[in-house]
């Protein structure tokens, strides 16, 4: 019998949840909890982290789990390099459910660089404000140039403090649209703008503002996973999971 473990954490994620339960899937769709309210989902739903590879492993086996989707975040490195670790020991088909990055058009004005390191050596050395679309993990590396202010967009309230001195947070969860990411830029006076290169919609409407604002963009490259099956649409998954021989309940 077919029992899909979907890793998620991104809107390709909630699409296929919801295609898999309408389609009448054994699944068990797993967050990693880095969010306070995550989105709800149509199908059973763990929160946490699995305990390195061989806590996945062992998941895996309890939990009778006959497939694999990673759909998490393209910056989620270590849950995929984990899940392709985990999925070669127990003989598990793995597919990466994965979005195409982000390329730039001809008015756009990025820069590329390979990590948080290079984002802060590209910000200039005179005061700027920078619009810092990289979630919450790695805020506090920008420390290293406190000359900057920072705006902030996260998912959940920030508390009492940021790790940032010099920094502003908006409560905001995506999709966003081109208006009012316009708008924010204008309105915040944002002269710069480092985001990872996640791709998709969702979060794509600042890099279109900042084309029309002629905004300079700081555009962290996507890390390192270990070469998996990767498909870029729902349908790319379906059909994988056809191939692999997954079918739905009483089918």
């Amino acid at each position: 019998m077919t029992r899909l473990l979907l890793l998620g954490g991104t809107t390709e994620a909630s699409r296929l949840a919801k295609t898999l339960a309408d389609q009448g899937f054994d699944a068990v769709f797993s967050y990693a909890g880095r969010t306070d309210k995550p989105v709800p989902q149509p199908l059973p739903t763990r929160v946490g982290g699995f305990g390195g590879v061989d806590g996945l492993c062992a998941f895996l086996k309890a939990e009778n789990i006959t497939h694999v989707i990673d759909a998490t975040h393209p910056f989620a490195a270590q849950m995929s390099t984990n899940a392709v670790a985990a999925c070669a020991q127990t003989g598990v088909p793995l597919c990466a459910f994965e979005r195409a990055p982000w390329t730039a058009q001809p008015a756009d004005a990025w820069t590329h660089v390979p990590d948080l390191e290079g984002a802060i050596a590209a910000l200039p050395h005179d005061p700027a404000r920078v619009f810092l679309a990289i979630g919450k993990q790695n805020l506090a590396a920008f420390n290293a140039a406190p000359q900057h202010f920072y705006l902030l967009r996260l998912v959940d309230p920030p508390g009492e403090m940021l790790p940032l001195q010099n920094a502003r947070a908006v409560v905001a969860r995506g999709p966003f649209d081109v208006q009012g990411d316009t708008e924010l830029l204008r309105s915040e006076s944002i002269t710069h703008i480092v985001a990872k290169n996640a791709g998709g919609a969702g979060a794509e409407a600042k890099l279109i503002a900042a084309r029309a604002l002629q905004i300079p963009v700081i555009l962290i490259d996507r890390p390192h996973v270990p070469q998996r099956s990767i498909r870029d649409t729902l349908d790319g998954v379906l059909h994988w999971l056809a191939d692999h021989g997954a079918t739905p309940r009483g089918v």
